[in-house]
């Protein structure tokens, strides 16, 4: 289990894990580097399902594929 909910320390292999999510949303969402707010918004929001307990890679991408689906409504 992460230690991040508790204690906001990260392990690498949670940030290689979130970096991966994070890329694979970012192709899906057509993010281009230059759109940085897009891109800062969606790590807060990876970051934060995250840390609310959805530690499973394919959770993660599953929560926040179905966040977007929701948001686009």
């Amino acid at each position: 289990m992460s230690l991040s909910r508790y204690s906001g320390v990260y392990e690498p292999a949670d940030l290689a894990m979130l970096q991966r999510v994070f890329d694979r949303l970012c192709d899906e969402r057509r993010l281009a580097k230059k759109d940085r707010e897009q891109r800062e918004f969606l790590a807060m929001e990876v970051f934060q399902v995250f840390d609310d307990g959805t530690t499973d890679e394919a959770d993660l991408l599953r929560a926040l594929s179905k966040h977007r689906r929701q948001s686009a409504r």
